[in-house]
C-alpha cells in the first residue's frame, strides 16, 4: 500500500501500489511490468462455490506504463489464448465497454477484436457495471482525477452440453457471455477520469 493512501485499509487492487507510476511518474523497473496479488473476493460473497466465483485466488496483472495500449495488449492476450493455449476461437466471447451519457462506447475494442477475426456475435456489450476498470467503482463514482476506464474481456464458452446456464441461478435469464463461462481475462486501459 502506497504510503498516506487514505482510500483504503489494504491493497484492494494490483494497480493500487503502482497508481504514480499510471499518473506518470518513471517506474524504476521500467515501462512493462507484472504483479502477482494474493487476492480474497467478497463484493459476491453469497455466490462463491459456483462455477464462476471463487475465495481466494492469485491474480496476475500486467502494465503498460505509457508503452503499448490497446491495439497490442488485445492482440497479445488474443494470440496468448489461441496459439499457446490452443483455446478453440469458436469458444471465445470477449466483451466491451457500451458506453454511457458521459463517457463514449469504446469503439477502438470493438474494432480491434473485428479485426482479429471474432465474429460480432462474439462480441458483446456492457455498461459500467461489467466493462469498467478503478479502484473505486463505475464512472459515476469516481472521483475527479480517478485512474480507470473501460476494459475488454474474454471468456471461455464450456458449451451447451455442460448445462451450466440450466443450473446457475440466472437459468430464468437469458444466457449472456458473463454467464455461459467459467473463465475470464481481463485488458484495461487507463485514462484519468475528470467530472
Amino acid at each position: 500500500m502506497l504510503a498516506n493512501d487514505a482510500t483504503t485499509l489494504f491493497t484492494s487492487s494490483g494497480m493500487q501500489p503502482l497508481v504514480p507510476y499510471l499518473m506518470g511518474e518513471p517506474h524504476p523497473l521500467g515501462t512493462r511490468l507484472y504483479n502477482i496479488q494474493p487476492s480474497i473476493r467478497t463484493q459476491d460473497i453469497d455466490e462463491i462455490g459456483d462455477n464462476r466465483h471463487t475465495t481466494f485466488f492469485n491474480m496476475m496483472g500486467n502494465w503498460s506504463l505509457n508503452d503499448y495500449f490497446k491495439e497490442d495488449q488485445l492482440a497479445w492476450m488474443w494470440e496468448f489464448f489461441t496459439t499457446k493455449a490452443l483455446l478453440p476461437k469458436e469458444k471465445l466471447h470477449v466483451s466491451v465497454f457500451e458506453g454511457t451519457d458521459n463517457v463514449p462506447k469504446d469503439d477502438e475494442s470493438y474494432k480491434i477484436w473485428q479485426k482479429l477475426g471474432l465474429p460480432t456475435d462474439h462480441i458483446h456489450l456492457y455498461g459500467p457495471s461489467k466493462n469498467w476498470w478503478s479502484r473505486s467503482g463505475t464512472p459515476d463514482t469516481m472521483p475527479n482525477g480517478e485512474i480507470g476506464g473501460p476494459d475488454s474481456e474474454l471468456f471461455f464458452d464450456f458449451g451447451a452440453e455442460l448445462r451450466l446456464h440450466e443450473q446457475s441461478q440466472w437459468s430464468s435469464e437469458s444466457c449472456h457471455p458473463t454467464v455461459i463461462v467459467g473463465v475470464t481475462w481481463k485488458s484495461a486501459t487507463r485514462c484519468l477520469f475528470n467530472t
